[in-house]
């Protein structure tokens, strides 16, 4: 199995987002866009790479090795409900939208909570570390 580094990866990301951005203003915007894409997009990019190790699609050295496929391994009898979970998580929704979201769907609570520890998101992060070029 491939594995692969968060940290590598982003800098990969935010260099192309670099010369994206550099390219549509005509100059070499440097260090600013950098800092943009952290900005903006760190913390999304950072959950797509977690949910594709929990999903057991990608294995990222940085993240917890125990949770790599966790969801290949649980909640099998509710897929209908954790599809609709990740589903927020993907589009930047936290714990207590979810749970709100649950709340007026009268989506069993205690599973959804179930769920949503066994996730653990909110002891995923990582901050971004990578060096920008000079």
């Amino acid at each position: 199995m491939e594995k692969c580094s968060v940290y590598s990866d982003s800098e990969r990301e935010a260099l192309q987002f670099k010369w994206i951005e550099s390219e549509k203003a005509g100059c070499d915007l440097g260090e600013a866009a950098i800092r943009r894409w952290v900005k903006e997009h760190w913390w999304g990019y950072l959950r797509a790479r977690w949910l594709e190790h929990l999903q057991g699609k990608r294995f990222w050295v940085e993240l917890d090795r125990g949770d790599f496929g966790l969801l290949q391994r649980e909640f099998r009898e509710n897929t209908l409900l954790l599809d609709r979970i990740l589903d927020r998580l993907k589009s930047g929704q936290e714990n207590l939208d979810i749970i709100l979201w649950a709340l007026d769907w009268k989506i069993e609570v205690p599973l959804v909570l179930k769920i949503l520890e066994a996730l653990d998101i909110n002891s995923r992060r990582l901050a971004c570390r990578f060096e920008s070029p000079s």
